[in-house]
């Protein structure tokens, strides 16, 4: 349940990487390049939400199925 959860913010770290990239393209120079790099370091970060509520849904950390059991 937790890692549905984490999806929230991961897709939020997504859609504004992807306006990044989209913006980084229209510039020109070093502030383009700027751009892409950001955009990538903006996925990467998109992907330790969905990690960390993988990792306690499967260990069984996860506070929110105390109240659906």
């Amino acid at each position: 349940m937790c890692f549905f959860f984490s999806l929230i913010p991961a897709t939020m770290f997504v859609v504004i990487g992807y306006f990044v990239l989209y913006t980084s393209a229209r510039a020109d120079g070093h502030i383009g390049t700027f751009g892409r790099v950001l955009a990538v370091w903006i996925f990467v970060i998109a992907t330790f939400p969905p990690m960390a509520g993988a990792y306690v849904t499967l260990s069984g950390y996860c506070p929110i199925t105390q109240f659906v059991q």
